[in-house]
């Protein structure tokens, strides 16, 4: 599979949007499947994006 390259505004919109999401009740594993990534590589960005 090739690798994506995302960028910083691309992860952080998606790292916000997760965060709603979050908060409306959706468990992390339903978010980053309907993104299309895997659950590490979301515990990643908010490490990296810090948020």
């Amino acid at each position: 599979m090739a690798r994506k390259n995302y960028t910083a505004e691309h992860i952080t919109g998606t790292l916000q949007e997760a965060k709603v999401r979050l908060s409306q009740g959706d468990k992390t594993g339903a978010i980053c499947r309907s993104f299309g990534m895997s659950e590490q590589n979301y515990y990643r960005w908010r490490r990296e994006y810090r948020a």
